[in-house]
């Protein structure tokens, strides 16, 4: 097993440059009440500020901001109510850390453009495939989707990075999905996009397993991968655990993820997937080191 390397990538995140040759971590910030693992939930204002700044000074280089929480079973979140929790969360999170690089959790359009446009979000985190996955994306006046999603159409009038989300578990569906979804992008002129094999969404326990075993098939695009899998059902389930018990277990998959290619880990745990990230990148200068003798 090896780690694949796919050069030295550059990410635009709101006019900074992102280097995703090495992996870096982005950590999660719930302003919501019922995302699935209790410790990411941060309501109050010191709650909020007090993560946004352990994110950073644990080694975080993106804060990944939610008010929507797509746990199975959840409560459909309204519009406005997930504009209020993002739009108060994400004032507290600018002012504690005006440098950080913003990421949004968002399906919603809307909610998107608010981000950006009021707080300089670099990147949004769209688990929805553009609304193509088994969230419905619709508007305020509830439009249907058209030949070309109406995220995509957002986040290219933005001029952000967007992270593309599969929902689909065979291999051969999800690349040919992501083939046409990344050409729609490119067609707006979209250039930065990351792409989310989407662990727990839409596959179940043993296809997440057999998606993570095969994870380097999608270097054939050529864009960065995430890897979300922090504390997950599919560890929680395969270990008859809690969620509070999956750190270690989140680990493990994590340095798996590095070495079949990931470039952005998406975590609750930030130093320790900051330290994986160290260790592992230490481990492929040292094999690359070993395979020049």
């Amino acid at each position: 097993m090896r780690n694949v390397d796919e050069g030295h990538t550059l990410l635009n995140a709101g006019g900074r440059l992102l280097d995703l040759s090495a992996p870096v971590v982005m950590g999660i910030l719930n302003a919501t009440p019922d995302s699935f693992f209790a410790g990411s939930r941060v309501q109050t204002e010191s709650d909020i500020a007090s993560r946004a700044d352990a994110i950073i000074q644990e080694g975080g280089q993106i804060i990944d901001v939610g008010a929507f929480s797509t746990r199975p079973g959840a409560d459909m979140v309204s519009l406005e109510e997930e504009m209020r929790r993002m739009r108060a969360a994400l004032a507290i999170v600018r002012g504690r850390q005006p440098d950080a690089v913003l990421s949004v959790d968002t399906f919603r359009p809307e909610v998107a453009q608010m981000a950006v446009e009021e707080f300089g979000a670099a990147i949004i985190n769209d688990v929805s495939e553009g609304g193509l996955g088994n969230i419905a994306c619709t508007t305020a006046n509830d439009t249907v989707l058209l030949d070309i999603p109406p995220m995509f159409r957002m986040v290219a009038r933005l001029h952000v990075a967007y992270v593309l989300m599969s929902v689909k578990a065979d291999w051969r569906q999800m690349l040919m999905a992501f083939a046409r979804e990344v050409a729609m992008l490119r067609s707006l002129g979209v250039c930065d996009v990351i792409l989310d094999p989407g662990f727990g969404f839409g596959k179940d326990l043993h296809q997440n397993y057999q998606l993570m075993a095969s994870l380097e098939r999608l270097k054939v695009m050529g864009l960065p991968v995430l890897v979300g899998v922090s504390r997950k059902s599919m560890l929680t389930r395969l270990l008859g655990c809690e969620v509070s018990e999956a750190l270690n277990a989140t680990t493990a998959l994590h340095a798996v993820a590095l070495m079949k290619g990931a470039k952005v880990l998406r975590v609750h745990d930030v130093a320790e997937a900051v330290e994986t990230c160290k260790v592992m990148s230490e481990l492929f200068a040292a094999e690359h080191m070993n395979n020049n003798d």
